[in-house]
């Protein structure tokens, strides 16, 4: 009898791990398939079969699986996105193609569009911050100027707040409209959405299917950039307005034609309520689902498994309890030198998870989006205040040290410091 298999498109750096783990309990036998699967350390580690194949390439995936299908029986196909979305629709095609269950990839092709999402919600009723779409630098400065500054301006493509910024005057406008023009590759693109600042705490809910399952409170910092700097579940609100936030979240849903699996919803409670920042046809990553599961004994990766392989999955919240993660952010540029403390901090009785993204040495540069932290610390108790307490003594046990980078005045005096090299040996 052939061997049950769960493919994976690609990897994930934050939840990777915790999908092959899932998908072992669940008795599969899991095999990547990757542009570059080195890139994942943990399928090493794991001693995971993994395949290199182009992702882009859906002749190619849908090659390789069916190759697949001689030598297991493939229970079901998912993907991860990093910070190319589009992967779930492509996910979604191959799910279609193989008569597999999976999303619908028109569904997921038009929600990460945020232009078409924005239309598609407004045409909804949804209640959304104003926004105008623009092709370039006077088009950016015209739709500001009708909406009002401030305003946040992005990529009309991409995820993880990357090329997000709030532009509170004309300068820094011009500024970040220059930078996404022709900044990295992904966002060389004639396509810029600007959007009203929504002013007002953010919130999330996370999705499975047509119900929420979970609605959370984030903390952002370093303005005019979003650095997520810690996140909490259940969001301290009343029961009326965790309600407003779940069928705004599920208008969203219906909206969308997001029926089918996982999404997480983004949120800022504004005067008027509850506005959508964006929808993303996805489970989160970094620290949400083991906040979830923690808060609610919920797992949603092992019940997102379970759905893509076809078996019933079970929503039922097994306990009430405050789960809540801090990360930790530098506050320059530099070389860290050293960073210590964590062990300490993962001792405290209450702490669930410490984690370090990086080593000493390790160069820091701020990007102004989600890859600027450096680890996060997990807690979770009964209560709302005995977790912030316990969150709050695990990072204050947390210390590093980062070395500026030499400025430029500082390069020129070192080098003229230098031994000159200058007619060593003798005239030649």
């Amino acid at each position: 009898m052939a061997r049950r298999a769960l493919i994976l498109v690609e990897g994930h750096r934050s939840i990777g791990l915790l999908y092959v783990k899932a998908a072992q309990r669940l008795g599969l036998h899991l095999i990547t398939l990757s542009a570059d699967p080195a890139q994942y350390d943990y399928l090493a580690a794991e001693r995971l079969e993994s395949i290199r194949v182009d992702t882009d390439d859906l002749d190619a995936l849908i090659r390789e699986c069916a190759r697949l299908r001689a030598t297991y029986d493939i229970a079901g196909i998912t993907g991860f996105s990093g910070l190319d979305e589009s992967i779930y629709a492509t996910v979604g095609k191959l799910c279609r193609h193989f008569d597999l269950p999976g999303p619908n990839p028109a569904s997921i092709e038009q929600c990460c569009d945020k232009f078409t999402q924005r239309q598609l919600l407004a045409a909804a009723g949804v209640p959304m911050p104003a926004y105008r779409l623009a092709a370039d630098a006077m088009e950016v400065e015209s739709s500001a100027t009708e909406i009002s500054l401030p305003v946040v301006v992005k990529p009309a493509v991409g995820s993880g707040s990357c090329g997000v910024r709030l532009c509170r005057n004309v300068d820094e406008l011009a500024e970040h409209t220059a930078y996404l023009l022709a900044g990295e590759p992904r966002w060389r693109s004639p396509r810029i959405l600007i959007e009203e600042f929504a002013q007002g705490p953010q919130y999330s809910a996370d999705t499975m299917g047509n119900e929420v399952i979970a609605v959370g409170a984030t903390d952002f910092d370093c303005p005019p950039h979003f650095v997520v700097r810690g996140s909490i579940f259940p969001a301290p609100l009343t029961d009326y307005d965790h309600k407003r936030i779940a069928d705004v979240s599920l208008s969203c849903l219906r909206a969308l034609d997001l029926a089918w699996g996982p999404a997480n919803i983004e949120f800022r409670w504004t005067e008027r309520g509850p506005v959508v920042i964006e929808v993303n046809p996805r489970l989160p990553g970094w620290t949400t689902p083991r906040l979830i599961q923690l808060a609610y004994g919920i797992d949603p990766i092992a019940e997102h498994l379970k759905l893509v392989i076809g078996e019933e999955w079970d929503l039922r919240r097994r306990h009430s309890h405050t789960a809540a993660a801090r990360f930790l952010a530098p506050e320059g540029d530099g070389v860290l030198d050293w960073i210590e403390g964590d062990s300490l901090a993962v001792a405290i009785p209450g702490v669930a998870e410490v984690k370090l993204y990086v080593e000493p040495k390790t160069q820091i540069v701020r990007k102004g989006d989600f890859r600027d932290t450096m680890g996060h610390v997990i807690a979770a108790s009964p209560s709302h205040a005995e977790t912030e307490a316990i969150l709050q003594r695990a990072v204050d046990l947390i210390g590093w040290s980062i070395t500026p980078f030499p400025t430029l005045g500082e390069q020129k005096q070192s080098a003229a410091l230098q031994p000159s090299r200058t007619g060593e040996g003798g005239a030649r």
